[in-house]
Order: structure tokens, then sequence, then C-alpha cells
């Protein structure tokens, strides 16, 4: 079974900021989109940024953009999120995925909370 394994959560005051972490098996990492979702129990997963087998790069929103930060290390097979300026409306489960035609996974989840 592939695993995802996310790591760097935990709890953030307002306005500081936070990096998460995932690493990826090395074909999950090299040939499939790579994204980070986020969750609040009982709502649904959304996408909150990507990056493609191309390095191509999207944002859920502008807002997301200004803010988040998605990028990889090819060496070592992991995909970041590095999150600045964070509110409590950050506060959720993240997730790290890999799509591709045949499957999306996703890893265990990581808990994000912002502390005012």
């Amino acid at each position: 079974q592939v695993q995802l394994v996310e790591s760097g959560g935990g709890v953030v005051q307002v306005g500081g900021s936070l990096r998460l972490s995932c690493v990826a098996p090395p074909d999950i990492f090299r040939y499939t989109t790579m994204s980070w979702y986020r969750q609040t129990p009982g709502k649904e997963r959304e996408l909150v940024a990507y990056s493609t087998a191309g390095n191509t790069i999207g944002y859920r929103n502008d807002g997301v953009r200004s803010r988040f930060t998605i990028s990889k290390d090819h060496d070592k097979n992991m995909v970041f999120l590095k999150m600045t300026n964070v509110n409590p409306l950050d506060t959720r489960i993240y997730y790290c995925s890999s799509k591709s035609e045949q499957q999306t996974i996703f890893g265990q989840g990581i808990q994000v909370t912002v502390s005012s």
C-alpha cells in the first residue's frame, strides 16, 4: 500500500509560520500531481495547493497564494507547504495527496492549530 507520510504540524500562534512536510515513494513523487488538502471535521476536504509532475503549481485562491507556498525537494522525494501569516481559519487537518489517472491517495493527515 502506497504511503504518504506528513509531518510538521502542531500549534502556531496567529500571524506565525509553519512548514508541513510529506515524503512519498519515488515513483509516486516523480510521476503524479502532489497536493495539499485540508479539512475541518464534518466538512468537505478542500484543495489548498498542488504541484504537478511537470512542476506546474496552483493554489486554491489568491488568499492562499499570498500566504502559502508549495515546493518540492526532488532529491528527498518530499513536498512541502509553507504557511505564513496564519489565522484561526487555517486550523484544520492537512493532508498530503498524490493524484494520477489511476488513483488518488491521501496521507493520514496532520493537525494544524492556530492559537490566539
